[in-house]
């Protein structure tokens, strides 16, 4: 198992596709080989931190509409 990194203070992005009604989630850039991710209507709750490349790979599913248009 990897080790988890230090969220404390870790600057959040939404999705451009986001808005003030969507749920959405947020991630956070700079961690070499992770992607921290939370759900923006939860921002003090936990994040779940991916694999850079199983994070790139499901990101890119979803660009090529793999999941559905729900």
């Amino acid at each position: 198992m990897s080790k988890v990194p230090n969220l404390e203070g870790t600057p959040w992005r939404k999705s451009s596709y986001s808005n003030a009604q969507s749920s959405c989630v947020e991630v956070a850039d700079g961690f070499a080989g992770s992607m921290p991710v939370r759900d923006s209507k939860d921002p003090s709750g936990p994040a779940l931190v991916f694999k850079a490349a199983a994070w790139t790979a499901f990101v890119s599913a979803v660009k090529r509409g793999e999941f559905g248009d729900n």
